[in-house]
């Protein structure tokens, strides 16, 4: 029998979500609807939330 091809994985980005810095940890804003762990997605010009839909727009600056 022949071997199986390994597909090649992407890592994980769970990490790219937190900051050291010094002694304290950073995360990025998370939704004020679903709580602490739930990310706003960052868009061109807004965050919003994937679980219920909460968006914030940005100001535009021209």
């Amino acid at each position: 029998m022949p071997k199986k091809k390994v597909k090649n994985k992407k890592p994980s980005k769970r990490y790219s979500k937190y900051k050291v810095s010094g002694s304290s940890l950073e995360r990025k804003p998370s939704c004020p609807r679903c709580g602490p762990g739930t990310f706003l997605a960052q868009h061109k010009d807004r965050q919003t939330c994937g679980a219920c839909g909460y968006t914030v727009f940005t100001d535009k600056k021209k």
